[in-house]
């Protein structure tokens, strides 16, 4: 199904991997690759793709917080990308970093973004070109928006209001990591948190139900039957996702802002290797 027939608020969220194979030398958009393997951009990358690190290019080194605006303005300029140029992002795990990436870039209003639907997955699936050329591009001098966390984030005080007021939290972590019988998923190892469980009231619906197995977002319709019809959700609650660290619950902040169009979203960032390890906070199991 093409993107433009699957019903989104928001289609230009979105671009193929078609769209991508035929306009990547285009001067005017920068693909951006960001993957949890930061290894795999070397072994193979989309001709012209440049790679940001979540860790190192994304999160302050010693405070655990994000990039000020002046390293975010450096890493843009250096890699290229000018405040015209469209950003596209992709990466594996079904676009979790890439929908990570996208979300910081929207702390500092860089908006004109699409993510590859489908991803890395997606692409190297259908078997497209790959490179293990590192692309350069002249430094440009990108001026970022002040940062503004408070439309898309959330903070361990906000979620705490939630609670209170009985807002709608949506944990997209799996069943396990749910119920408290892992820290996080499973084959991954057990660390982050001194304590297992769930914000107490918050919904299960675990992040890879809105994704096709081939990596694709599910149209609208289906994604509207997960989150209207099984959890009542509305385009009118205000809600806060989170996951483990963040990333995870990008990928649902996405579905839900960018291809649903609710208007109040935010993605708690210290999801639960902060609360987990919280003295006194709530935990339900």
């Amino acid at each position: 199904m093409k993107i433009e027939e699957k019903g989104y608020v928001n289609p230009d969220a979105l671009v193929s991997t078609a769209w991508v194979a035929a306009n990547y030398a285009d001067p005017a958009i920068r693909l951006i690759e960001s993957n949890e393997d930061i290894l795999l951009y070397n072994v193979g990358h989309i001709p012209g793709a440049v790679k940001v690190d979540w860790t190192s290019d994304l999160n302050d080194p010693i405070q655990r917080d994000y990039i000020t605006k002046s390293q975010f303005e450096a890493l843009l300029s250096r890699l290229g990308i000018s405040n015209d140029t469209t950003v596209i992002f992709y990466g594996d795990k079904y676009n979790w970093w890439a929908t990570y990436a996208y979300w910081v870039f929207q702390l500092f209003g860089h908006t004109n973004a699409k993510v590859m639907d489908g991803g890395r997955m997606k692409w190297t699936a259908e078997e497209r070109e790959l490179t293990r050329e590192i692309p350069s591009y002249p430094a440009t001098d990108y001026v970022a928006k002040n940062r503004n966390d408070k439309p898309v984030r959330a903070f361990r005080d906000d979620v705490l209001v939630h609670i209170v007021e009985g807002k709608p939290l949506v944990d997209v972590r799996s069943p396990g990591e749910y119920k408290g019988e892992l820290l996080h998923m499973a084959d991954y190892p057990q660390e982050g948190a001194v304590r297992g469980g769930h914000i107490p009231g918050a919904k299960n619906v675990p992040w890879a139900r809105a994704a096709y197995p081939d990596g694709t977002f599910k149209n609208a319709d289906d994604l509207r039957a997960l989150y209207e019809q099984e959890q009542g959700l509305s385009a009118s609650d205000d809600i806060i996702a989170y996951c483990r660290i963040g990333e995870r619950s990008s990928h649902t902040w996405f579905v839900l802002t960018q291809l649903l169009g609710y208007p109040s979203v935010r993605n708690y960032d210290g999801s639960w290797t902060e609360w987990g390890n919280g003295v006194r906070l709530p935990i339900e199991k």
